[in-house]
């Protein structure tokens, strides 16, 4: 039986996350893992690392930037996105 990788953040996550949350923008480490165990679209980004993303109201996504690595993923940054810019497809 395969094991799950354990879901680390980066310190640039975590300071997004509370930006954001200063901001009125509330994201919980919790709804950062659910969108990468259970995305509604994974992309290849930057430096072949996977965007995962998942509708967070009708207008708007949260889009998670993540590396696979050996034995864990590591989260780099998230970001809300419109709909209409990621949902072309």
């Amino acid at each position: 039986m395969k094991r799950a990788k354990k879901i680390k953040f980066t310190e640039h996550a975590l300071l997004k996350r509370d930006i954001l949350r200063l901001h009125g923008f509330l994201v919980e480490t919790s709804t950062l893992k659910d969108i990468i165990k259970s995305p509604e679209k994974v992309e290849t980004g930057y430096k072949n690392r996977k965007i995962a993303q998942k509708r967070i109201n009708p207008t708007h996504v949260l889009r998670v930037v993540y590396e696979e690595l050996e034995g864990e993923i590591r989260v780099v940054t998230f970001y809300p996105g419109k709909r209409e810019r990621y949902e072309k497809d």
